[in-house]
């Protein structure tokens, strides 16, 4: 585990953010999950192999973890929500529901919320940078940069920079 990882869960301990650390280091993806998504960036896998659960003290955003892609969790939103909610606005509009799952097949979510709305943070996978990307609703595929990679983005929530509450 990077040091950065230990350092995130160490903060959100003791910040109030509700953490479980894994039990089995062995991560197991539904084989629709692992087939459509095959270069999960290492720094995420390792923080999935240590992380179970990791969610903001009011419970309005969280971390995608194992459970969450296995559609094994007590969650009321689905890993891949923000969009099934695009697929659902494009109806019938075949072209336009094709250019909905191009666009997520590079984009990763690994974390929602509905705090003040929905937001979704997504690791860019189009590219060898890993960058960590912020989307809302209701366009959810238009997104902005927020760090480079992952441990710039748990720094980032680390330092406040990124405010979820």
């Amino acid at each position: 585990m990077s040091s950065k990882i230990q350092e995130f869960m160490n903060w959100a301990e003791s910040n109030g953010w509700k953490i479980t650390q894994q039990t089995n280091s062995h991560l197991n993806f539904d084989v629709g999950f692992i087939s459509r998504y095959k270069k999960i960036p290492d720094g995420y896998l390792d923080f999935l192999r240590v992380v179970e659960q990791c969610t903001t003290p009011d419970e309005k955003t969280w971390f995608l973890c194992e459970n969450e892609y296995n559609n094994s969790s007590d969650d009321d939103f689905r890993w891949n929500e923000f969009e099934l909610l695009s697929l659902e606005a494009a109806m019938n509009d075949d072209q336009w529901r094709s250019e909905i799952t191009t666009w997520w097949n590079h984009y990763m979510p690994i974390m929602i919320s509905v705090n003040g709305g929905y937001s979704f943070y997504a690791i860019d996978l189009s590219n060898e940078t890993d960058t960590i990307v912020r989307g809302d609703e209701p366009e959810f595929e238009e997104i902005k940069k927020v760090a480079n990679d992952l441990d710039e983005f748990l720094e980032l929530i680390m330092s406040n920079s990124i405010v979820f509450q």
